[in-house]
């Protein structure tokens, strides 16, 4: 799977990608990264690549030009075969989740493009933008750490990009549940010791144990994911009991 990020600092983003698993994932030739540098395609004598908005307002806005060419140019070099789609992170667009992650990791190659300023010129967005994705309700100097999320979001879901393909089965989010609680050595820290069940070695029983403590903390901080979570009676049963013992306690 390939990457494509289009910025004004693109340095920015290969610093923060090419560490740990997607720099490990990107050499391993797993996934591919590529940061595009919109400001190499502006026509503009000074290399610039805003200017004031029309009808006033603070700030500068980018312009459609550089953002329109540097797009074309990675397209251009991508097979028409190929799965694709053209990301514009936004605090305007649709919020960014792992049932998204997913989705987008089924595509051959991904297009994200970073707004800088007041954001870039409606018309070009209109023309080149198939998504538009927030990862979250707050505003952000440009683009470029939202799209650095997505990345690392999507990338992790490649085959072969964890090297333990269980984790990615097992994590918060995965089936509408956030994960249980985890524990590693030494057995007793600061007088708290592991759960016993985890030391059986009854396999059959850690995973029960596990799904529970899963649903337990799904309804005490994210109740609202329990709505798409495929839970049995005796579960939904656990979540309501969990989510009247938090009410109480407020």
């Amino acid at each position: 799977m390939k990457f494509h990020v289009l910025t004004l600092f693109p340095d920015m983003v290969m610093q923060g990608l090419m560490t740990s698993i997607t720099g490990r994932a990107v050499q391993q030739k797993k996934i591919d990264i590529d940061a595009v540098n919109i400001r190499d395609y502006t026509q503009d004598k000074h290399g610039r690549v805003d200017d004031y908005p029309y009808g006033g307002g603070a700030g500068m806005l980018m312009q459609a030009q550089p953002v329109y060419d540097a797009c074309q140019s990675v397209m251009e070099k991508i097979p028409q075969n190929k799965k694709k789609r053209v990301i514009y992170v936004t605090p305007q667009g649709i919020p960014f989740t792992q049932a998204k992650a997913r989705e987008l990791a089924a595509q051959d190659e991904l297009l994200l493009l970073c707004g800088h300023y007041e954001g870039i010129d409606e018309r070009v967005l209109e023309e080149v933008v198939t998504d538009y994705i927030s990862i979250g309700d707050y505003v952000l100097t440009g683009g470029e750490l939202a799209a650095m999320v997505i990345v690392d979001a999507v990338a992790r879901l490649v085959p072969g990009v964890l090297g333990n393909e269980q984790s990615a089965l097992t994590e918060s989010f995965h089936g509408e549940l956030l994960e249980h609680p985890q524990y590693s050595r030494p057995e007793v820290w600061h007088d708290r010791k592991v759960p016993e069940i985890l030391m059986s070695g009854h396999h059959a029983n850690i995973e029960k144990w596990r799904r529970e403590q899963s649903v337990i903390r799904t309804a005490k901080n994210r109740p609202d994911l329990l709505e798409k979570a495929e839970l049995t009676e005796k579960e939904k049963k656990l979540a309501e009991e969990v989510q009247k013992e938090v009410k109480k306690s407020l």
